[in-house]
């Protein structure tokens, strides 16, 4: 199915979600593996087009993203607190 969403960029934790990796040291590659421990499977090409804007993110992959970046799903978003 589609997903239709206005504007040029796809989601607005992508930025956030690539700055929160980077700071803990972590590859694309890691953060899929990482996710696949929480029932999340999103490869490593889904991971940079999230973080590029280009790919929706689902609620359930928005939890586990923030699981495994060890923040709270707020702090995703780009004034959230970590």
């Amino acid at each position: 199915m589609a997903r239709i969403v206005d504007g040029e960029r796809k989601n607005i934790v992508g930025r956030k979600v690539r700055a929160l990796r980077i700071a803990k040291g972590m590859s694309q590659q890691t953060l899929s593996e990482k996710l696949e421990t929480e029932a999340i499977y999103i490869c490593r090409g889904s991971i940079s087009r999230i973080e590029d804007g280009q790919r929706t993110v689902t609620d359930m992959e928005l939890r586990g993203l923030a699981n495994v970046l060890s923040v709270s799903v707020d702090a995703l978003f780009e004034g959230g607190e970590a």
